[in-house]
């Protein structure tokens, strides 16, 4: 292959290749990989595919779109873990490919842009872990970016573009709500700013926004209102009102100050934020207004701005500015890959630093019981990124090269840590034993809140009865057939309380890692026969 297709395709092999460490090494992630599976599995097990539900009640934290995308692929295939996981990262592939049509609609005598600007997203660090978990954010990520490009389409003379801003809007609020709006709306609200046909007939343009926007309020609205009827009304009440006010006032339980996403941009935009050329590019004087640099401000900013100042806030949430961000820097960088030894330095003894680091302190405390993470770990897959940063030293590359070598830090990270993911975070073993339990038709309390953890791992049907550890003794008593669900704020309380009741003839069902905490699932009797055994138990 010659090296102009290895630059314009090469970040395409790159989300390939961290996408298939991350299906081999991670298990679906609790609370919420396995929350999201477990509500696409009630709707399969229902099916309802109407008004989505969690562990036998109606959950409204999410819309339908990504579930019903999963239910697509088990029509095809059969109920299986692999489908549902690549979806969103398919999405975040399909948010690229739109990033390179807009940038040809753009800078259409700069044909370097848009493969430059690929590079720049797939390498940074908050989409390089956010591409490959599967979460709702990188359909927010696409439809967004859908609804930009429809913007810039419209702007060229092309009427299928107000096509995809209604597609955009209506399937961006089916994918996780008025969220989209934060980022597709701005560029269009703002085109006579950046599009010179805005410009010249505003009256026109914004009655096409608009009706781009009744339709795609329409398409959401076919399936929230008979949603909502079907919901009932705190269901009702809940898509229709309380996840856009809900979030904007009190975002749920993400409190943090105004300037915490400024504080964590540069960890976000790793390696980028320490390369030389990058900052130079902002620093460099333009030699006119650019329109393409205009509709990235319009895309990025009035989106960043508002999430900084809502309560709540997550890495994830700020993900759909990665693309337009990409691309601003793409355009503003001079040459096809810039590169040079000094440029690379920064990013280069960062990553060497962070491999060699990481994996002697995992070399140093992998022996720790406690941390069921780090059980098992092997550090010297981490000695990759080290090499990859002493390469980049005695060879500096542009784009791509910066890219490929800091996505060796992330595979490298999966690999190092696989057995302790599979130990803290892999659900299957725990519901193996509720599934037996289910079949047997005994009752299964969940002492802490339920998350739907254990559901589509176990393929469980019948919900879990949630019961806080004070009154678990009492429902113990009343159902002696039973089993429950018991966590402990650490592992070593845990083993200590399965010791205890071995030495008194209660033996549990099932003992291991939860995440950070231990997990028990414990006869009803034994509860019933020796309540201290679940003394210090906790919640999460």
């Amino acid at each position: 292959m010659s090296a102009a297709p290895t630059w314009r395709l090469g970040w395409v092999a790159l989300w390939a290749a961290l996408l298939a460490v991350a299906l081999w090494t991670r298990p679906p992630l609790p609370l919420d990989e396995t929350r999201y599976l477990a509500v696409a599995w009630e709707m399969w097990v229902r099916g309802d595919f109407l008004v989505p539900h969690l562990n036998g009640a109606p959950y409204s934290h999410k819309p339908p779109l990504l579930f019903w995308l999963m239910h697509a692929g088990w029509a095809l295939a059969g109920v299986n873990a692999w489908w549902p996981r690549l979806v969103p990262p398919l999405f975040a592939l399909a948010s690229l490919l739109l990033v390179l049509r807009m940038a040809r609609l753009l800078w259409p005598e700069r044909p370097e842009v848009g493969p430059r600007a690929a590079w720049l997203a797939a390498g940074a660090l908050l989409w390089a872990v956010y591409a490959t978990l599967l979460m709702f954010d990188p359909l927010v990520v696409f439809f967004a970016t859908l609804g930009v490009l429809g913007a810039v389409e419209a702007a060229c003379g092309r009427r299928a573009g107000w096509v995809a801003v209604a597609l955009a809007v209506g399937l961006g609020l089916l994918a996780k709500g008025p969220a989209v709006l934060a980022w597709a709306l701005p560029p269009a609200l703002l085109a006579p700013w950046w599009a010179e046909a805005a410009r010249r007939r505003p009256g026109r343009w914004y009655a096409a926004l608009a009706a781009a926007l009744a339709a795609g309020t329409a398409l959401a609205a076919a399936w929230a209102l008979p949603a909502a009827a079907a919901g009932g009304p705190e269901y009702a009440r809940a898509i229709l009102w309380g996840q856009t006010a809900g979030r904007v006032v009190d975002s749920f339980a993400h409190g943090r100050p105004w300037w915490w996403y400024l504080a964590w941009a540069p960890v976000f935009l790793l390696p980028w934020s320490l390369w030389a050329p990058a900052w130079a590019a902002w620093r460099r004087r333009g030699t006119g207004p650019d329109r393409g640099l205009r509709l990235c401000a319009a895309w990025a900013l009035p989106g960043l701005v508002l999430f900084t100042f809502v309560s709540g806030k997550q890495p994830h949430y700020v993900l759909p500015a990665v693309p337009a961000l990409a691309l601003a820097l793409a355009a503003r960088l001079d040459g096809h890959a810039p590169g040079g030894r000094r440029a690379a330095a920064a990013p280069a003894l960062a990553l060497l630093a962070l491999g060699a680091g990481l994996a002697a302190w995992l070399w140093g405390t992998a022996t720790d019981a406690g941390a069921a993470l780090l059980a098992g770990a092997r550090p010297a897959w981490l000695l990759l990124p080290a090499a990859a940063g002493l390469a980049l030293l005695a060879r500096p590359g542009g784009v791509a090269a910066l890219a490929t070598a800091w996505a060796t830090l992330l595979a490298a990270l999966h690999l190092a840590l696989a057995p302790g993911l599979a130990l803290a975070y892999d659900t299957r073993p725990a519901a193996r034993v509720l599934a037996r339990l289910e079949a047997e038709g005994r009752p299964v309390a969940h002492a802490a809140k339920y998350h739907g953890q254990f559901h589509f791992a176990g393929r469980l049907r019948r919900p879990l009865e949630p019961v806080l550890a004070p009154g678990l003794a009492a429902w113990a008593r009343a159902h002696p057939e039973g089993a429950a669900v018991v966590y402990y704020p650490t592992p070593a309380l845990a083993r200590r309380r399965v010791a205890e009741g071995r030495a008194a003839g209660a033996a549990p069902l099932f003992a291991g890692a939860f995440r950070g905490d231990g997990l028990v699932i414990w006869p009803a009797r034994a509860i019933a026969a020796h309540p201290r055994l679940i003394e210090g138990a906790a919640g999460f």
